[in-house]
C-alpha cells in the first residue's frame, strides 16, 4: 500500500474565518403520459419531499458535518414545492485549536476534511428548495432540488456530499464548491484554503462515480470548483410514471425516449438544443 504523507498542522491565531459553500442542483426526470399521470407525479414528489422529510434530510447533513442546529424554518407551498432553512454553528468537540492545512509536498487526500473543535455562532446555514414541474404538452416532468450547505470555520460541507447524492439519486447533478475569506496562523500569514482539492470528484465515492459521466470546470486560482454529473445507463422503464414500457407502441417508445434524453441533455448543457 502506498504510504500517504501526513498533513502538517497549522496553529491558528484565532477563529478560522474561511467560508466554504457547497451548492447542488439535483434533477430527477420522468415521463407521464396523461394529465392525470402528470398530476399524480407532482403529488408524489410533493409527498416524498415535503418540508418534514426535507427537514429530516438536512438535520442529518448537520450531523454529518458536525454542526449544531440553532434554528429551523420550513414551509410547504401551494400548489407544489417546499423550502427548509437551518441556521447552524460549529459543534464543540473539545480538541485543541489546531487545523489541518495543505502540505504542498504531500499527496492529495480524497477523504474529508478538518474536524470541528470550537463552538462559535457564525453565518453558517443549510437550505433546500424544491421545484417539481411538468411540460404542459410533451409529458416530460422534472423535479429539481436546490441545496446549499454553507459553513464558516473548520466544519466542511464536503462531508455531506455522498449522503446527499445517495439520498436523492439524481439523474443529473450540478455541484459548485467555493471557499472565501482567509484565516491566519500565529505569525499572521494568511491562508485562503485549509485543505487540498483539485476537483469535487475527489470527494465522491467510487460506487457513485461509476454511475455517472462527469465534466469539471474549475478555477483553481479563485478556489472555485464545478462538477456536472449525468447518469450513464438509460432504461426507459425507470423514467415512466403511471405506465410501463410494455404498454407503449414501438413508435411511442422511440419518441418518449428521445423526449427524455433531449430534456436531460439540455439540463446538463444548460441550454436549449436542436431536436435529435
Amino acid at each position: 500500500m502506498k504510504k500517504v504523507k501526513k498533513l502538517k498542522k497549522l496553529k491558528l491565531y484565532g477563529f478560522n474565518n474561511l467560508t466554504k459553500s457547497l451548492s447542488f442542483n439535483l434533477y430527477d426526470i420522468c415521463y407521464a403520459k396523461t394529465p392525470e399521470h402528470r398530476n399524480a407525479y407532482i403529488n408524489y414528489i410533493d409527498e416524498e419531499y415535503n418540508a418534514t422529510r426535507l427537514t429530516t434530510i438536512l438535520t442529518e447533513v448537520a450531523n454529518i458535518i458536525g454542526a449544531n442546529i440553532l434554528n429551523v424554518a420550513y414551509q410547504d407551498y401551494d400548489p407544489q414545492g417546499a423550502s427548509v432553512a437551518l441556521l447552524i454553528s460549529e459543534e464543540k468537540v473539545g480538541e485543541s485549536s489546531m487545523e489541518s492545512c495543505p502540505d504542498q509536498d504531500g499527496e492529495e487526500s480524497p477523504g474529508p476534511l478538518p474536524q470541528t473543535y470550537l463552538a462559535h455562532l457564525d453565518k453558517s446555514h443549510i437550505t433546500v428548495h424544491t421545484y417539481p414541474e411538468s411540460h404542459p404538452d410533451r409529458g416530460v416532468c422534472t423535479f429539481r432540488a436546490d441545496i446549499d450547505v454553507s459553513t464558516c470555520g473548520r466544519i466542511s460541507p464536503l462531508k455531506a456530499l455522498n449522503y446527499l447524492l445517495h439520498t436523492f439519486s439524481p439523474d443529473i447533478a450540478i455541484i459548485d464548491y467555493r471557499v472565501r475569506g482567509f484565516t491566519r496562523d500565529i505569525s499572521g500569514e494568511k491562508f485562503f484554503l485549509d485543505h487540498k482539492i483539485n476537483s469535487i470528484q475527489n470527494f465522491i465515492s467510487k460506487d457513485t462515480r461509476e454511475l455517472y459521466q462527469f465534466i469539471d470546470v474549475n478555477i483553481y486560482q479563485e478556489n472555485i470548483f464545478n462538477t456536472k454529473m449525468i447518469i450513464k445507463d438509460f432504461d426507459l422503464d425507470n423514467y415512466l410514471f403511471g405506465t410501463g414500457k410494455k404498454s407503449l407502441l414501438p413508435g411511442e417508445k422511440k419518441r418518449i425516449k428521445q423526449e427524455i434524453k433531449k430534456e436531460m441533455a439540455e439540463i446538463f448543457a444548460g441550454r436549449n438544443l436542436p431536436s435529435f
